[in-house]
C-alpha cells in the first residue's frame, strides 16, 4: 500500500477512536514503529487534531467536537462516484431531497480543474442506456421510511384512470427503465403487490405498527408472490441466448446450465400473457417449452401479432 493510500484509510480508521498508541497503526497497516511516527507526524500536518498523553502508559488522543478530516480520493475513485452518480440523472424523482444538478456542483467543487477536465472528457466517451421518465414519484421518501419504520400505509393508487384505496406494507424500492416500483403486501388479502410509484396520489402511515418484519417480508416474498394455483415451466434455449436471461432476471426464474441450458421458473394465474411475452423475447434460440398449455399460450400471442401485422 503507497503511502498516501495509508495515510487516507488511516484518517478513516482514526476517526472512528477517540484514543490509539502506536501498537495499534503498526498491528492495523503492519509497519514499523518509526513508520507510524512519521505517518502521525503526516497526518498532523494534514490538520488532524492529534495531540500526545506522555507517561508510563502513554498514548495519543484525537480533539473532540473535531471536524472529520478530508478524505483524499484516486482517479479511479473519483470517477467511480461521478458515474455512479450520473446513473440518477435517468430518474425524475429520487427518494432523497435532492437535486441531481445540485448534487454535481457540489462534487465538482471538492475537485481540481485537472480533475474535472478529465471526468468530463470520460462522461464523453462512456455511455449510459438511459430511459428517461416524465413522471414524478411524489411519495418515494414516504414509501422508504414506512419501510424502515417497519409502518402500513394506506395509499390511493391510480389504476385505469381511478383511484384505488389499498391498506399496504411496503418491503422494497426497485428502480428499472427509470422508473420507481414499489412491493408490499396487502393487509387485508395477504397478497403480494407491485405499484408504480408515480401512480400513487396519496400515502398515509398507520398509527399501529406493522405485523411484519422487513426481515420477514424480505424471506417470505417469493413466497407470498407464489399462488396455490401456480403453473411450473420449463423453458431450454442455447447456450448463447443466456445473456438474454442475465440482462432481466425474475425472482420467480432461475437458470440451469449444463448439458442443457433451461429456465425454470412459475407463473400465477393470469399472468400468462406477460410470461409468454417474456419467452418471445428468446426468438429461435428457444428450444422446447412446458408444460404445453404454455406453448399454445405463446401460438396464440404470435397469432394474433401475426394478424394485426396483416392488416
Amino acid at each position: 500500500m503507497k503511502k498516501s493510500e495509508r495515510l487516507n484509510d488511516m484518517i478513516r480508521y482514526l476517526n472512528t477512536r477517540e484514543f490509539f498508541n502506536l501498537h495499534d497503526l503498526m498491528n492495523e497497516y503492519h509497519i514499523s514503529k518509526s513508520t507510524a511516527l512519521r505517518d502521525i507526524s503526516s497526518l498532523e500536518q494534514l490538520g488532524m487534531p492529534i495531540y500526545a498523553e506522555h507517561g508510563r502508559h502513554g498514548r495519543y488522543g484525537i480533539l473532540q467536537n473535531r471536524l472529520l478530516s478530508p478524505i483524499v480520493f484516486t482517479m479511479d475513485e473519483v470517477y467511480a462516484l461521478y458515474f455512479a452518480m450520473l446513473t440518477l440523472e435517468s430518474y425524475q424523482s429520487t427518494p432523497f431531497h435532492l437535486s441531481v444538478t445540485r448534487l454535481n456542483e457540489k462534487f465538482e467543487h471538492c475537485l481540481s480543474k485537472q480533475q474535472i477536465k478529465q471526468i468530463h472528457n470520460m462522461k464523453k466517451v462512456l455511455q449510459f442506456e438511459v430511459y428517461q421518465h416524465h413522471h414524478v414519484s411524489r411519495f418515494l421518501d414516504k414509501i422508504l421510511n414506512s419501510i424502515l419504520n417497519e409502518q402500513d400505509c394506506q395509499i390511493q393508487y391510480l389504476k385505469n384512470t381511478q383511484n384505488k384505496s389499498y391498506h399496504v406494507q411496503f418491503f422494497k424500492i426497485s428502480a428499472k427503465f427509470g422508473q420507481w416500483y414499489a412491493t408490499g403486501i396487502e393487509i387485508p388479502t395477504n397478497q403480494y403487490r407491485v405499484f408504480r410509484c408515480d401512480r400513487i396520489t396519496f400515502i398515509e402511515e398507520k398509527d399501529i405498527k406493522a405485523r411484519f418484519s422487513i426481515d420477514e417480508l424480505l424471506s417470505r416474498s417469493l413466497e407470498i408472490y407464489q399462488s396455490k394455483k401456480s403453473i411450473d415451466f420449463e423453458i431450454e434455449i442455447s447456450e448463447q441466448a443466456k445473456d438474454i436471461f442475465y440482462k432481466e432476471p425474475y425472482p420467480s426464474m432461475t437458470i440451469e446450465h449444463g448439458t442443457k441450458t433451461v429456465i425454470k421458473g412459475f407463473y400465477n394465474p393470469g399472468e400468462e400473457d406477460f410470461i409468454a411475452d417474456y419467452v418471445m423475447r428468446f426468438g429461435q434460440s428457444v428450444i422446447s417449452v412446458k408444460p404445453e398449455s404454455l406453448k399454445q399460450w405463446i401460438r396464440d400471442r404470435i397469432e394474433k401479432l401475426l394478424h394485426h401485422y396483416s392488416r
